[in-house]
């Protein structure tokens, strides 16, 4: 999912004049140096539609759109999702490629790592209840990553090797006690009538148990069919809302002027 801006000498008619005393290689700067300031135009035309079309959209979504510059000797720029930091987490080409194209969402690698370890269940995704376990969301409708790492820890469900990867059983007596500060909790994961048939109170999905006797029970992480997207994200909505031609017109012929000094 991309958009590719390239040089177009359009309605230049009043700077031709200033455009003739330009050296080859000031025009080509000229040209470069309007074709990034239209490409970061696009870039605040997609941030602006996804905030649009998506509920509490992350920042990491937001800032991974990124503008591939262009230079004298290479008039074109493009603007695509990138995973500029290599982040743990899903590629956002592939997140914002299932909402531009439609299909089934790319699994996380929390779901990866549940899925591999038995706990998700073939053919499911995770959803976060519709009150969030306290401390475990991000007010996005996201897991915070070190809630997700806990989880994955607590259930020995990470691939990575070393003694820091998943919980050993003294760990696990410390988050079963709790701290000053968080309270003690069991975590145990409930498939209701998923696997063998016979009726469960609870539905599918990881839990949490805590207070005296295990009493309080919250859902923390549920168990549900995968999801497909529809179509929601469209770059031709964007590129014709931004009207990315005449702004790269009027562009050149600010940088073109610039270039001669008028």
């Amino acid at each position: 999912m991309s958009i590719d801006v390239e040089i177009r000498l359009e309605n230049l008619g009043a700077v031709r004049e200033v455009l003739s005393r330009l050296s080859g290689q000031q025009a080509r700067q000229a040209y470069a140096q309007a074709l990034n300031d239209t490409g970061y135009h696009a870039r605040r035309a997609v941030q602006a539609e996804m905030g649009r079309v998506f509920d509490r959209v992350t920042p990491y979504i937001l800032k991974s759109t990124f503008v591939q510059q262009a230079t004298p000797e290479r008039l074109g720029v493009r603007i695509a999702p990138e995973n500029q930091r290599m982040q743990t987490g899903v590629d956002p080409q592939k997140i914002l490629q299932a909402q531009a194209r439609g299909g089934a969402r790319a699994l996380k690698r929390s779901e990866v790592a549940l899925m591999r370890a038995g706990i998700l269940p073939q053919g499911y995704m995770t959803a976060i209840p519709a009150t969030p376990y306290p401390g475990s969301d991000d007010g996005r409708g996201n897991l915070r990553g070190p809630f997700v790492a806990q989880i994955i820890s607590y259930f020995r469900a990470s691939p990575e090797q070393g003694y820091s990867a998943n919980m050993t059983d003294r760990r696990r007596r410390a988050v079963h006690r709790g701290t000053a500060t968080t309270a003690g909790r069991r975590y145990f994961v409930a498939y209701g009538r998923m696997r063998d048939g016979r009726a469960s109170h609870l539905a599918p999905g990881i839990w949490a148990a805590s207070g005296t006797g295990g009493v309080d029970v919250r859902p923390v992480l549920m168990f549900i069919r995968r999801a497909t997207y529809q179509p929601r994200l469209r770059m031709e909505n964007v590129v014709r809302g931004s009207d990315m031609q005449a702004y790269l017109d009027k562009r050149l012929r600010y940088r073109i002027r610039q270039a001669a000094g008028v």
